[in-house]
């Protein structure tokens, strides 16, 4: 995202990898750690509340992330794009 956007969007980034992720990791976790042991209700609304928790502090967390980011561009003097870099986790090239 940081390609298509020319760096910019950190927000949309920050706060779109958090809804996604968080997404998958509470769909899988939370059913693997707590059925049998609570109810099924208990289970997703407690599911549903934690991934809420999640995002809404990552919305809350953001403009703290940009003062961190802004600083550290300056500090190291770097804005480093990976625009030929080959992301694909599936390459069988070494």
């Amino acid at each position: 995202m940081k390609l298509l956007t020319n760096g910019k969007y950190l927000w949309m980034r920050t706060i779109g990898s958090t809804f996604a992720g968080e997404a998958v990791d509470s769909l899988i976790f939370y059913p693997i750690a707590f059925l049998g042991t609570w109810s099924n209700e208990q289970v997703i609304s407690v599911m549903i509340g934690n991934y809420f928790i999640k995002v809404f502090w990552e919305v809350i967390a953001t403009p703290v992330t940009y003062k961190i980011v802004a600083f550290l561009k300056r500090a190291e003097h770097e804005d480093y794009y990976d625009r030929e870099t080959d992301f694909n986790p599936f390459t069988l090239k070494t």
